[in-house]
This record gives C-alpha cells, structure tokens and sequence, in this order.
C-alpha cells in the first residue's frame, strides 16, 4: 500500500542515526543505509544531512517526515476500511481524536444516542495533530475519519471542503498556567488580561477570533496579542512555560494539566460542532439527527 522504505526514514529521523535505527529494527546499519539510500534515489532528493556528529535532515526531508506519517496511517486505515466493507459493518462510524479534536461529546451522549439508535457503533481513530494532516483529514472526512469534534466558522468550513453540525457556542476564554496567579480566579475581567500577552490564533482561522481581535485591538490596547499559526500541544506547553495567556474553550480544558482554563467577562463565542463530510454516509446522517434530537431533548429538559 505505500513503500515500506518510509517507515525506516522515520525510524532513521527519530533516531538521529543509522546504526541506533538498525538496532531498534533488528537489522543491521548496512540493510538501513541501503533502504534510505534507495529511498532517495526513488525520490530524487536529499533527506539527510551526514555528518560524523549523526544526522539531521535536509529540508526536503523535514517535509516527507511531516507527511510520511500520515501517509502510512492513511495507507493501514485504507487496509482496515476494506476489511471492515468485507464484514459489512456499516454501521460503524469512525472519530477522529487528538488533544485539540476531543471525543468527550460521545462520553456525555452516547446514552441517550444508543438508546436511539443501538445499531450504530464507534471507532476511536487518533491522528496527529499537525497543520498539514488536520487539513488533508478535513478534506477527506468519510475515507479514514467520519467524525471530528471542532471550532469553525464558515470560511473554515468552505477552505476544508466540510460540513458541520452545531453543537454549541462555546465562551472564548483563557488559559492560563496553574503557578499564575491568575489561575486563583475564577472568572477573569477584561482588565486582568492588561499588561499580559494574549496569544491568539492568527488572522483569518476564525472570524469570530477577529472580531474579539479587532475589538482587544481598538479598545484595549494594554493588552498585548500574540499571533501563532496552529493550535498544538505544543502552545499550551508555551503557555504554561510563561505568563502568557491563551484563548481556549471550555472543551479543551483537559488537554495540558497544568493550564487552567478561565472564564472572561466578555460575550464572545465560537461555534463549536461537529465536523463531517458534505455528502456524509446514512450511517453518519443517522448519526447527526440522532445528535441533533438528543441536544433537543437536553433542551427541553432545562427548560
């Protein structure tokens, strides 16, 4: 399904060196050399710089890793895929999680959508969480991934070629590291963010972050927005190595337990749903009514 070549190149960028790939693969340092010299030659780029410090990789190299990854996940679910339409489970739906795409929503639902539907099954698909790979999975929900659970607006929507089903408008709040003395607080005035860094994600991710932008921008100079590119874990753990705060969602609460994540007093929201195919299957239609009928419910019974 893809060259198994790509596997050894992983091994050989993680490990920084041919000789302690081979010993994590149990072949020898030549059988590696060979494998990545044949890969470059197939490929007809650089991947390594060598060195008699190691290895470190070209940037072509830095760019296959980022892909080669996924490329071998999608490669294993495409095998998995065809095993399952032999044993006719079509009435399972795949989710796709990492720390920034939770499953929570099923953990809290998935009473009240089994008691409507008890046919349907789940599947936990976990993928990692990179700029290039959210993308691709987006575009193509209904190969690998059914299913994932994230903020968006229209534009994002109409860039990743999805759709959506709202499930509510979460509060845009801010996490801020547990030794801040900050975290004390439970509910943050737009006062408190005077003077501290706001790490924001940047301009045209999410027109509803721009207007909450435009507005810290226009009438609260004092505070001090930080751009970055790309939610990861990696942020929160900038977040939380500094006094830094970031603008999160109550459903990210748990992703670094170190970060808490706190109200402000301000009434900005982002939709918060859940992402699917725009031809989804009837597996995944059923699915989204179900959803919808039990959110219905839940209303109901607060009212």
């Amino acid at each position: 399904m893809y060259n198994p070549q790509l596997e050894t190149f992983i091994k050989v960028a993680d490990a920084g060196s041919f000789s302690k790939a081979a010993g994590e693969m149990y072949i020898t340092t030549t059988a590696v050399i060979k494998q990545i010299n044949l890969l470059e030659t197939n490929l007809d780029v650089q991947l390594f710089i060598r060195t008699h410090r190691g290895l470190t990789l070209t940037n072509a190299g830095k760019s296959l890793y980022r892909d080669a990854k996924y490329i071998i996940q999608y490669a294993r679910e495409s095998v998995n895929r065809a095993k399952r339409a032999m044993k006719h489970t079509d009435n399972l739906i795949r989710i796709g999680t990492s720390p920034m795409t939770p499953g929570q929503f099923l953990v809290e639902l998935w009473p009240k959508i089994h008691k409507h539907c008890p046919e349907i099954k789940f599947q936990l698909v976990q993928f990692d969480n990179t700029p290039e790979n959210a993308k691709e999975i987006l575009k193509h929900l209904g190969q690998n991934i059914d299913i994932v659970a994230g903020v968006f607006d229209p534009e994002f929507l109409r860039d990743r070629e999805c759709a959506a089903l709202q499930l509510s408008m979460e509060p845009i709040c801010c996490g801020v590291s547990i030794h801040n003395p900050l975290a004390a607080k439970e509910r943050l005035s737009i006062e408190d963010l005077y003077g501290k860094n706001l790490m924001l994600m940047k301009r045209g991710w999410n027109g509803y972050v721009d207007v909450l932008r435009e507005d810290i921008l226009r009438h609260h100079a004092k505070i001090n927005v930080v751009d970055f590119s790309f939610y990861s874990v990696e942020v929160f753990n900038q977040c939380e190595n500094s006094d830094n705060m970031l603008m999160t969602i109550p459903s990210w609460a748990n992703v670094h337990p170190l970060l808490k994540v706190i109200p402000v007093a301000w009434d900005y929201q982002i939709p918060f749903g859940l992402l699917h195919a725009p031809g989804p299957s009837e597996t995944v239609k059923l699915l989204l009514d179900t959803v919808q009928e039990v959110m219905a419910e839940l209303t109901d019974h607060e009212i």
